[in-house]
């Protein structure tokens, strides 16, 4: 992205850095204006500007995550060194709802599979599971509009292209999300190191939202008080843990066994 204000003013559509980057007051108005599917936008902490006012009041209302962020944060983000102190992620396509993912299923009259990400923040770790979740016939993944990756470009390549194929739906609240899941008869099963149902006891036929945490601490207190299940994957070395999109991968193909 060439960093002129001529050629931001100019341009019908900001084309994103293969990093999905837009940057500056100009080309993140234009693509709110056009509708180009976003992430997030960050936005330079304790600014009053007003344009920057206008950038964040548009985002909130078509629903965009905007964050605020601290100006050094975003001079490490940028790549054109002259951001203007906004920052847009584009989203590689738009997202899903629930409803729309639940629809597809019911319409090739297969019982639900669903993985939930609870707060994955590592782009690779998600586009692994975006990945396993395509190559496995699960028909959707839900993550939160916080405190998570999106459906960035790094995310994208990572997912060697089943981002195209996976439809992603973002929620405000997962544990809300789970709840009502369960209330439509879905089955959910949380991954858990001490969980009280071994791999090969879970009952994965059925309509099933399997749940995996973030790298660090595994699931958030609440989203682990509304599964139905915790779920423990046999471990018999000396590392007591996997990573994230292999421990989604291990509960899918056993969903996949266990479906037929």
């Amino acid at each position: 992205m060439r960093d002129t204000k001529d050629t931001e003013n100019r341009r019908p559509l900001p084309d994103a850095e293969a990093d999905g980057i837009i940057e500056g007051r100009n080309a993140v108005i234009e693509a709110l204006r056009v509708g180009t599917p976003m992430d997030k936008i960050y936005i330079a902490k304790g600014e009053t500007d007003k344009t920057l006012g206008h950038i964040a009041s548009k985002a909130r209302s078509a629903g965009i995550v905007v964050v605020e962020a601290d100006r050094r944060k975003l001079d490490n983000m940028s790549r054109t060194h002259a951001h203007q102190g906004v920052i847009a992620l584009a989203a590689v396509r738009e997202y899903a709802t629930v409803e729309s993912i639940l629809q597809a299923a019911a319409d090739k009259g297969e019982p639900p599979l669903l993985v939930v990400c609870d707060e994955i923040s590592d782009p690779h770790n998600l586009g692994a599971i975006l990945r396993t979740a395509e190559c496995a016939g699960a028909h959707g993944v839900i993550i939160p509009k916080r405190r998570s990756a999106g459906l960035t470009a790094i995310v994208a390549k990572t997912s060697a292209g089943a981002v195209s194929y996976m439809p992603v739906a973002r929620v405000p609240n997962i544990p809300a999300l789970l709840k009502d899941l369960k209330k439509q008869g879905v089955w959910v099963f949380g991954t858990a190191a001490d969980g009280n149902t071994t791999l090969y006891q879970a009952d994965l036929k059925g309509p099933a939202a399997i749940v995996i945490g973030s790298e660090g601490t595994g699931m958030t207190r609440l989203a682990a008080e509304n599964c139905d299940f915790l779920v423990s994957i046999p471990m018999k070395g000396k590392i007591s843990s996997l990573n994230a999109s292999a421990a989604a991968a291990i509960l899918l193909y056993e969903a996949v066994r266990q479906r037929g």
